[in-house]
Order: structure tokens, then C-alpha cells, then sequence
């Protein structure tokens, strides 16, 4: 596992996504597809670890939560599939979290991931009243995340994420 006060790269999370989806299966990995698996693996590792993964927030953009870092490294992608990219060795210590993370969220589409988190409290909440596909950029807040997640396997509430 990570040591404590070490973070994944956003970068080096979307590139193991985008590398290790089952393309044999007929699976593909896109802009709006990553977003979402990097969002529910920073979630369920801040339920499993009470410590973000990523130490960069995710923002309530109207497609659902966006880590800027992740947008910005594939923004030119459009729709298009996203082809598979050198892994940073640094993601290791994470590879079998980030397994479990992939064969419970990836078999969705990029759309019904999309539709998930557009259900879930931690972006209802940071967007607001907004109108759906109004601009925001507030950032869902982690401990909030984590609660609410955790929350749903009966973990008990915490009142601080550690580093």
C-alpha cells in the first residue's frame, strides 16, 4: 500500500485505467470513462483507508465528478477510446486495489458511471441547485465522500481523513 502522506499521481491512476480495461472483452476506456473509475477509486480508498488516494479533489462538473489533472492529460480525446499508455511504477503498491476497483465499476458504460454519480449525494450536493448542465467547478468534499460511501457498507462516520 501506499506509506502514509504518499499519494497516487492523477496521471499515473487514469494511465493504469486506461492501460489494464479488457479490450480482448471488447471494452474501451474513454475521457469520460476514466474520470469515473478514478473518482470511485479515490472514493472506496478513502473508505477502506480513511486517506485519499489522490490528493487532488474532484470537481462537480456537470458530466459528474472531473479531477482537472485527468481532464487536462485527455481533453483533446474527445470520445475516442484512449489507447494504453506506460503505467508510472509508482502506482504498484495499489495495483490490487485498483483491480477490485476495475472489475466492480468498469464493466459499466461511461454513461451509466456518469448516471451513478449524477444519483450519489457527494455531487448532488456540491453542485447545488445548479441546473444540469451548468458550468461548476466545486470541488466534492473528500470527507464527505468517504462518509458516504463508507456509510453505505456500515462503517462507522469519521470526523478526519489522514494524510
Amino acid at each position: 500500500m501506499l506509506a502514509q502522506g504518499r499519494y497516487a499521481t492523477p496521471n499515473a491512476l487514469s494511465a493504469w485505467f486506461v492501460t489494464n480495461v479488457d479490450r480482448d472483452a471488447g471494452s474501451v476506456m474513454t475521457h469520460l470513462k476514466v474520470q469515473k473509475l478514478a473518482y470511485y477509486a479515490d472514493a472506496w480508498f478513502m473508505v477502506h483507508f480513511d486517506r485519499p488516494l489522490i490528493k487532488e479533489p474532484f470537481q462537480a462538473w456537470a458530466h459528474g465528478p472531473v479531477c482537472r489533472t485527468i481532464y487536462d492529460k485527455y481533453k483533446n480525446s474527445s470520445w475516442q477510446a484512449l489507447e494504453p499508455e506506460n503505467v508510472p511504477t509508482t502506482i504498484r503498491p495499489v495495483v490490487p486495489f485498483l483491480e477490485n476497483v476495475l472489475e466492480s465499476y468498469g464493466k459499466y458504460s461511461a454513461k451509466q458511471l456518469e448516471k451513478m454519480t449524477h444519483a450519489e449525494d457527494p455531487w448532488k450536493n456540491a453542485r447545488g441547485s445548479l441546473p444540469p448542465e451548468a458550468r461548476c467547478e466545486t470541488p466534492l468534499d473528500k470527507l464527505f465522500v468517504r462518509n458516504y460511501y463508507a456509510k453505505r457498507i456500515g462503517k462507522e462516520e469519521i470526523q478526519k481523513l489522514s494524510d
